[in-house]
């Protein structure tokens, strides 16, 4: 009794809602509404009042054809607000309740986001939905939704995949009909077979019948039959009508019940088969191009759900991905220690560069200090066995956390000179990362650093030269410079033609390079060892014979020489030989050239194809470049398109030539900006000042994770120089975040004539794990 009389309440403030609204969206008074309506003036005040009788369907009718509203809307609205629940046949026993009573997540729509806090309760309210794009089996379904409103019962099961976005379908398609006072009822007390029989012979008119995964109503080996003939008596009852009959079922259900027996075989859904037959509509597995392009609308107008789905879901397996999110988190979260060690391995290969597939042995030696000392010591012999198949139980849309991959056969026309047998598979399972962890973990990660075990594993297990560079030059940002130097060695072993030598140089002098490096990384290292040793000449001449053999990044070093002893055209020729052969270094100092020679047109053009290919920071540079030539106006334009790109640090430099124009007003108000967007520069040197050395230790990450670098940078150097005690700690925290380069970076600039300083960073190196400082003195 309680629910009909909701859904009276219900109807009798919709129908003042709307009334209220139009009246305001018409910009008219009261007064004014009556006189179009020839209408008293008391009657419409009462007509809107919360307070008021319900209006008789003659003043209903005339509010709605003034107010451009839909007369039969309205009139169906004034009809259930006006019948008394005990005066409706059905009242006291049809089952459900509004459908505006009901949360989706009540009636299986899958959350697509963690769940929120209401302010005034604990307990956690329903869980965020992203924006919803329509389809074409959308159109189809709203067309019987709007044959149930205008007075014809009608069913559909929507048919589709895991999570192809079925029950989300019928959740949108019924909201027309709440205003309107339909009711829902979903049976699934005390089971979902005992509560369609005991109930549906009591459905009564304008309610929806909600059967979500219909296998376990219509195809109940037991009652099956009998509540599929329950269903057929409410349809065609017209005494009870209109009714809604909303299912779902995956395809194999589907084809199960609908699927002719063979001669002499038991026909056990033939009532389901007749039943389905006309009442089915399919649900794609994937997002067509024109759902793509409205889901990406919706990203792009601040849907943050659908912009993350997008940015994962291959093949546009969108709704499968929302659907999956918050079980893959769950299951990450909660994961055994084993499987979470597991996990924390994958996910830090993968932000490091290893590439899609991961092998089995690789993730289980990996993981292991991964785990404390307690959780080590409690490992069974089977602990790997077990982990894997705790990460391989699927979740929504057929995502799992880590589940076994095989990937593609690459097919290459045979040549005559090679054997076209097939390529041995390696025995190694592989293993793959769902795309949310992925993504939830490089981001939860992203300042720490593997243990051990993860490039002792990388080095003894991997073997794709490209999954070796990547780890060593993390390796080597980290500094863990032994690490990074034995991985490109194996990079090397295993056919690697083109490797940054970083960490090699820290340990190698001029003999012995090729010894375990192909050779012309050896020239390239030994050219470069002259190079720090004086010998100008002998380094460049083994740059000229790399150009010739191909190589372009070494046209850079040629130009550089060129322009260090004054041949300005030649060092612009070799700039631009290695700029049009995809060098970015060439291209950067083909810029400098040209910004220096004034040719600013050029080196703009050249500016925007080296941040194409994703060093942004050259848009900064070429501003500094326009600064220095007096040109603040270019300068400004350059400095907002890296803060456009990402740059949060371009914000001082705007607030500082907004001060050098003397706008102190536009340089306040983009200090503001900056600061809101988490450009923490100043509140950082503030914070220091205090003495708040934790404060301003967070402010400086912060701006790491907004896309900048010089706070931490400049804090670092300022501690190094006033010899400050926790400028040790700082450069810890900065090594241990993957900010190794920085921190010797930083080094070089500090250490000159402060010996204190280079002793605190190398304590604060050596601190950082197997590591060898480099030397000071090399600074």
């Amino acid at each position: 009794m309680q629910e009909d009389l909701d859904g009276h309440v219900l109807a009798r403030a919709e129908l003042r809602s709307r009334l209220a609204d139009a009246l305001a969206t018409a910009r008219m008074n009261k007064t004014q509404l009556a006189t179009r309506a020839e209408l008293g003036r008391t009657t419409v005040s009462a007509a809107l009042s919360p307070r008021g009788e319900v209006p008789s369907a003659q003043t209903v009718a005339a509010l709605a054809r003034v107010l451009k509203l839909p007369v039969n809307e309205l009139l169906e609205l004034q009809r259930l607000a006006t019948v008394a629940p005990e005066a409706d046949s059905c009242a006291g026993r049809a089952p459900g309740k509004p459908i505006r009573a009901w949360e989706p997540h009540d009636l299986e729509v899958h959350p697509a986001g963690p769940g929120r806090t209401r302010a005034d309760t604990d307990a956690l309210a329903g869980r965020e939905l992203p924006g919803y794009v329509s389809r074409e089996h959308d159109r189809m379904l709203g067309a019987l939704v709007q044959n149930a409103a205008d007075g014809r019962s009608r069913m559909v099961v929507l048919v589709g995949g895991s999570s192809t976005g079925k029950t989300r379908a019928c959740w949108e398609a019924v909201q027309p009909l709440a205003p309107l006072g339909w009711r829902l009822w979903h049976p699934f007390d005390p089971t979902r077979t005992q509560a369609a029989l005991n109930e549906l012979h009591r459905v009564g008119p304008r309610t929806v019948v909600w059967l979500n995964e219909a296998q376990h109503y219509l195809g109940d080996p037991t009652d099956g039959e009998r509540i599929t003939a329950a269903v057929h008596q409410l349809l065609t009852d017209t005494g009870r009508g209109p009714a809604l009959v909303l299912g779902t079922l995956w395809p194999e259900y589907a084809h199960q019940y609908t699927a002719l027996p063979m001669p002499g075989e038991p026909d056990p859904h033939s009532r389901v088969r007749e039943l389905l037959a006309g009442r089915t509509l399919a649900v794609p597995d994937s997002f067509d191009a024109a759902a793509l392009a409205a889901a990406t609308a919706l990203a792009e107008a601040g849907d943050h759900l659908l912009a993350d789905a997008l940015a994962r879901a291959r093949d546009g397996r969108v709704a499968q991905d929302l659907a999956g999110a918050p079980e893959l988190l769950r299951r990450y979260q909660q994961a055994t220690p084993p499987a979470r060690a597991l996990l924390d391995s994958a996910i830090d290969a993968r932000r490091l560069g290893v590439s899609l597939h991961l092998p089995q042995t690789f993730l289980s030696d990996a993981a292991i200090d991964y785990l404390t000392d307690t959780d080590y010591d409690q490992l069974t012999d089977d602990w790997a066995e077990r982990a894997f198949a705790e990460l391989a139980r699927p979740v929504h849309g057929k995502q799992a956390p880590l589940r076994r991959a095989t990937p593609r056969p690459h097919r290459r026309p045979p040549t005559p000179s090679k054997s076209t047998a097939s390529k041995p598979t390696s025995p190694d399972p592989l293993f793959r990362l769902a795309d949310y962890l992925e993504q939830h973990g490089r981001h939860a990660r992203r300042r720490l650093c593997p243990p051990a075990s993860f490039w002792h594993a990388a080095h003894t297990h991997l073997t794709h030269p490209d999954d070796l560079t990547n780890l060593a030059d993390a390796a080597g940002d980290r500094l863990r410079l032994q690490w990074g130097h034995r991985l490109l060695r194996r990079a090397a072993e295993h056919g690697r033609t083109r490797v940054r030598i970083g960490p090699a140089r820290e340990q190698e002098e001029v003999g012995g390079l090729e010894d375990y490096l192909p050779d012309f990384l050896a020239k390239q290292e030994r050219a470069r060892v002259l190079d720090r040793a004086g010998d100008r000449e002998a380094a460049l001449a083994i740059w000229e014979e790399l150009a010739e053999e191909g190589f372009e990044d070494a046209y850079n070093r040629i130009g550089q020489r060129h322009e260090e002893d004054g041949r300005r055209a030649d060092a612009e020729r070799f700039y631009r030989l290695g700029a049009e052969a995809g060098d970015p270094d060439a291209m950067q100092s083909l810029v400098f050239l040209l910004a220096e020679d004034r040719h600013f047109k050029e080196a703009a053009e050249w500016t925007e194809r080296i941040a194409a290919i994703g060093d942004i920071y050259a848009y900064p540079r070429l501003a500094y470049r326009y600064e220095a030539a007096g040109d603040l106006t270019n300068a400004k334009v350059y400095f907002q398109k890296g803060l456009d790109a990402g740059l949060i640090g371009d914000y001082g430099d705007l607030v500082r030539i907004h001060l050098q124009e003397g706008d102190d007003e536009g340089a306040m108000r983009i200090h503001e900006e900056g600061v809101q967007a988490g450009w923490t520069f100043v509140p950082m040197l503030v914070a220091e000042d205090a003495g708040d050395h934790d404060r301003a230790d967070e402010h400086a990450f912060t701006a790491i994770d907004h896309g900048t670098l010089e706070p931490l940078q400049a804090l670092l150097f300022r501690r190094l120089r006033q010899d400050s005690a926790h400028a040790g700690p700082l450069a810890l925290k900065a090594i241990d975040a993957g900010l190794g380069r920085t921190v010797l970076g930083v080094g070089r600039d500090s250490a000159s004539g402060h010996p204190q300083a280079a002793a605190v960073l190398q304590e604060a190196i050596a601190d950082a794990d197997e590591i060898e400082a480099p030397d000071p003195e090399l600074w």
